[in-house]
């Protein structure tokens, strides 16, 4: 039975699990560490399937891993070391090694951050949650948009949509106004979108969950992945209907389909859901990182 970090979690997300990490695995100076693994479960509409996507946890630990090394510059992230099999080599502790072994590619260690309890939501396309709500009212969070929009439209300009994070239940809507009241003004100011237009994709929106770090603002959590993202494909994007897309949307789409009420219990995911789900989330990975995740 594993003992020591595996024993010592702090929580369980969604999707995450989150465990203290002894200071003498990182060296001087990095005590106060946690490793962030990305298990293989899935939620939606905030509710946690009963179903594994096999690889999905190394697909969001990868992606989110590349994008925070190429978003340093822009803004510090929580990454210090993704667990792989190179750099278990060069622990010289052998128990530490056999605990870390099984989170090869899904766990990422980073620094501990006091979390910001918002999730920053940017819109660049009238797509999900938005779209359900512009059919409904006409507005979207409560602003009045134009009459006529289609599902998929791309927006004049960005939009805002900031939730409370929840970690059980659903994520409620903020104002700005509380967003400022919560954090303060300054840290309520607010190349990812051209890399996926490179690459054939469409970015129609992110989610992204910030920290702080002796009062300085983190990045933390996950980036620009098929779980915190929508990702379309760009040859096939066409405004009026549900675009093609590479994140689990499809499994959203199948859920509805089959009358959930978007309350727990989620039933069960078929084989064939599954399946294409698994490809979408691979596809995703090499579309956005340029990598095959055999690669790793």
């Amino acid at each position: 039975m594993a003992t020591g970090i595996t024993q010592d979690m702090l929580y369980q997300g969604k999707v995450r699990d989150v465990y203290n990490l002894p200071g003498s695995v990182l060296g001087p100076g990095q005590k106060n560490a946690l490793l962030f693994v990305a298990s293989d479960r899935i939620s939606a509409f905030d509710v946690v399937l009963p179903t594994l996507i096999p690889d999905k946890g190394k697909v969001l630990n990868q992606n989110s891993a590349f994008w925070f090394d190429k978003t340093q510059h822009i803004l510090p992230n929580h990454m210090l070391q993704v667990v792989e099999p190179g750099w278990l080599s060069s622990i010289e502790n052998q128990t530490t090694v056999s605990e870390l072994a099984p989170f090869a590619h899904r766990g990422m260690v980073v620094k501990r951050a006091e979390r910001i309890d918002i999730e920053c939501i940017v819109r660049g396309y009238l797509a999900g949650s938005a779209w359900s709500e512009y059919k409904a009212s006409g507005t979207v969070w409560g602003q009045s948009f134009p009459e006529g929009m289609k599902e998929g439209q791309l927006l004049e300009r960005p939009l805002f949509t900031p939730t409370t994070k929840a970690e059980e239940g659903h994520d409620e809507s903020m104002t700005n106004q509380q967003v400022v009241d919560m954090v303060g003004q300054d840290l309520a100011q607010r190349n990812a979108h051209e890399n996926a237009s490179e690459r054939g994709s469409i970015q129609a929106d992110t989610k992204m969950q910030f920290g702080l770090l002796d009062g300085q603002l983190i990045l933390i959590d996950e980036l620009f992945t098929p779980d915190s993202s929508r990702f379309w494909d760009a040859s096939a994007y066409e405004p009026g209907k549900s675009q093609p897309n590479y994140d689990k949307q499809y499994v959203r789409d199948w859920l509805i389909d089959q009358g959930w009420d978007r309350e727990p219990p989620a039933p069960e995911l078929p084989d064939d859901v599954v399946r294409l789900t698994q490809e979408r989330y691979l596809e995703a990975y090499q579309r956005l990182t340029g990598r095959d995740l055999s690669d790793n």
